[in-house]
């Protein structure tokens, strides 16, 4: 299973929000053949093995988190995990910010014809500089890092998917 690269949907909450910030987004899509909700998909992406390697870094930042913060983010049960905060939520989508308000994670579970869905997984980036005709500037580390961030948010999608299948 490997995702596709797609264009952030306008409509979603990652494209309202980075529409209206005028930040870098970019999206990810996966399809399965049956039928997954939002819950089960942000259970399954924060507890696979490579976010759970995530999790115990920021951990050493003293920001812990388990797979019962998890389950309760996925559930509606909970607004927080690790230094992560629910910032929206709809039936199929749910936005979460990190601590410093500088980026975000998007999930979508999309149902689709034949009883299949439709993974997404986005992010978002939020410009901390302007330009002199208020265009987004974003610093050398954001350009250095953004091969790394495609792939690692690949191979995330990909996880939950795995565990999801």
């Amino acid at each position: 299973m490997t995702p596709d690269d797609t264009p952030v949907p306008a409509d979603s909450l990652l494209g309202r929000m980075a529409a209206e910030r005028g930040a870098f987004a970019d999206a990810y899509a996966l399809q399965l053949p049956h039928a997954v909700t939002l819950a089960a998909f942000v259970e399954a992406f924060y507890t696979t093995r490579l976010f759970k390697l995530e999790r115990a870094l920021i951990a050493l930042l003293g920001k812990p988190s388990s797979d019962a913060m998890a389950r309760a983010v996925a559930r509606g049960e909970g607004e927080r995990i690790a230094v992560w905060t629910v910032e929206a939520r709809t039936g199929d989508e749910l936005l979460m910010h990190e601590d410093s308000g500088a980026t975000r994670s998007w999930f979508k579970a999309q149902a689709g014809e034949g009883g299949g869905t439709t993974l997404w997984f986005g992010s978002a980036v939020v410009p901390r500089r302007r330009g002199p005709g208020g265009e987004p500037r974003f610093s050398w580390v954001f350009h250095a890092l953004l091969g790394f961030h495609r792939r690692y948010s690949r191979a995330l999608l990909a996880a939950a998917a795995r565990r999801l299948a």
